[in-house]
């Protein structure tokens, strides 16, 4: 039988950095939770500390005894072969199958009326129970239809991992979960490689496990299909938030609460300043600004004690309440990373930028004709292998097995590759910008005008980064110099759902052409450009 996953006030500090701090949550069994929020906020670190693969500074965990962890990099040996990797899966289902027929082999030795016999009758309905759930008699069939829906189905079982493409790895290591079928399932970014049809295989997959699944990732229409519930991380007034529903039940909730949150700030700031004036100017105002009359000056010195006795209640009064406003008030909202070009970029002239014609690369690639124009908002679809990568890099330079390129002389080129690696990942972020642009370019538009980093980072060193603050820098040091065409390979990889919006938003008003590779299904339906399939 399925068991919740529980977690506790948990509490996870890296260096001097406090991850995650009491943050609890409950999975039931057929519960879907997505966690959202921007990156660096411990989506991952929360799903290492529920795996057990990471142990927290404080809290706990209680989990099933089998819970099956995608990460974000391929967990299997670059020398093992796929076969080997499904044997991996199925072999908890065949442990199943094999010690069901030991137990019914001693049952059927064991006499009924025998102390033992109801100790294996009762340790066999535990693993029939088990197998069941896993549906292990459906193993082997399962595994080909998940290989299959993902793409994968053709391989050679004896190709190894190191022979494989990155997105092969990474569907492989998905494929091998849902095979094995674990009590609960965890998943760091799963659909990354996934193409349409993958991406619709396992959704229906998810949806039909029977345990909790906790995902953490960027697609916006896979949460919207899969999620029952989705919790927030980013800085909340409370903590993180969960939501009920799917990515826009979530997105409207999260416009809501952004409008209260802010509502209350600038509520209890101005409650703050009027005790901030009341404590120094309004309490002293008690006593009318006059001299006693002659009348008066028997017992003024009586009166004039009382007024500033007065008085120095209402200032205690006064400061007693500002002290309580100010260790009460919520946090100011942070401001939301905000894409923006620089405002000093330059148009490019009108024309064509580059002309593909007969363009070939066997069994990759097939580009009859293309043209991409200095103004162009080109997307480029198609099914994982169709070629997408393979054109990027083509308009970027690379030399063609057959057909021509004519490119215009000068042209400007820049590259975001899915990957971001930088050589001198020991440097900070803010020293890395500055030795790849110079000093002077880095001057005259600094990074933190682009929207892509927060202040906090600029002081890490790269390999500190998460994957998707390495993309933002990528990114954020192309659009310092922005190049009259701007290559992109699935940029919305490893970005928060809110940044991808805002990414969206930011290509229209561009200087200069844009080709963007993308498998991403909420981009698709939102792009306003042309579009180009390939594959087809």
């Amino acid at each position: 039988m399925s068991r919740a996953l529980l977690a506790h006030d948990l509490v996870r500090v890296l260096g001097t950095k406090r991850v995650l701090d009491g943050v609890s949550l409950t999975a039931s069994p057929g519960e879907r939770i997505g966690l959202i929020g921007e990156n660096g906020v411990g989506k991952s670190t929360l799903l290492r500390l529920l795996a057990g693969v990471d142990e927290p500074d404080a809290g706990e965990v209680v989990r099933p005894a089998d819970v099956g962890f995608l990460h974000q990099e391929m967990p299997f040996d670059a020398d093992s072969t796929i076969a080997g990797v499904l044997d991996d899966a199925l072999r908890e289902a065949r442990a199943d199958l094999a010690e069901l027929d030991r137990l019914s082999g001693l049952l059927s030795r064991t006499p009924d009326d025998s102390p033992e016999h109801a100790r294996l009758l009762e340790a066999y309905g535990g693993r029939l129970e088990q197998a069941e759930e896993r549906e292990v008699w459906d193993a082997d069939r399962r595994a080909s239809v998940v290989l299959g829906g993902l793409g994968l189905g053709s391989l050679p079982h004896g190709r190894t991992l190191r022979s494989l493409s990155g997105g092969q790895r990474g569907r492989l290591a998905l494929a091998a979960l849902l095979v094995r079928r674990p009590a609960a399932l965890l998943l760091d970014e799963p659909t990354n490689h996934l193409d349409d049809e993958a991406a619709a295989f396992v959704e229906e997959q998810l949806r039909a496990m029977p345990g909790p699944v906790v995902l953490a990732g960027h697609d916006r229409a896979f949460l919207d299909a899969v999620c029952t519930d989705l919790i927030d991380l980013d800085p909340a007034v409370d903590g993180p938030v969960r939501y009920g529903g799917g990515y826009s039940a979530y997105l409207a909730e999260k416009r809501a609460e952004r409008a209260r949150w802010e509502r209350r700030y600038a509520e209890e700031q101005e409650e703050i300043g009027e005790l901030r004036r009341s404590a120094a100017v309004t309490a002293r105002q008690v006593a009318p600004d006059r001299g006693p009359r002659d009348s008066e000056k028997m017992g003024y010195g009586l009166r004039a004690g009382r007024v500033q006795s007065q008085i120095a209640r209402r200032v205690r009064n006064a400061t007693r309440r500002l002290d309580e406003a100010e260790r009460h008030q919520v946090a100011e909202p942070p401001a939301p990373l905000r894409f923006r070009y620089p405002e000093r970029a330059e148009p490019s002239e009108p024309g064509t930028l580059v002309s593909l014609r007969g363009v070939r690369f066997p069994g990759r690639l097939a580009v009859d004709e293309l043209d991409v124009e200095a103004s162009d908002r080109l997307l480029v679809t198609g099914g994982n292998g169709t070629g997408k990568s393979t054109l990027i890099a083509v308009l970027a330079g690379r030399p063609v097995a057959a057909g021509e390129v004519i490119r215009r002389p000068g042209l400007t080129v820049g590259v975001l590759a899915q990957d971001s690696v930088f050589a001198r990942p020991d440097r900070t972020v803010a020293d890395t910008y500055v030795r790849v642009l110079g000093a002077g370019r880095a001057e005259l538009v600094p990074l933190l005008s682009l929207g892509l980093l927060r202040e906090t980072d600029l002081g890490k060193e790269v390999r500190q980064l998460s994957a998707g603050q390495r993309r933002r820098l990528a990114l954020a040091l192309l659009m310092a110099r922005p190049p009259e065409l701007l290559l992109l390979d699935e940029p919305t990889n490893h970005l928060s759902p809110a940044l991808c919006d805002e990414l969206e938003e930011a290509l229209g008003p561009g200087p200069g052409a844009v080709v963007v590779a993308s498998h991403d299904r909420w981009l698709r339906r939102r792009w306003r450009g042309r579009e180009v399939r390939l594959g087809d």
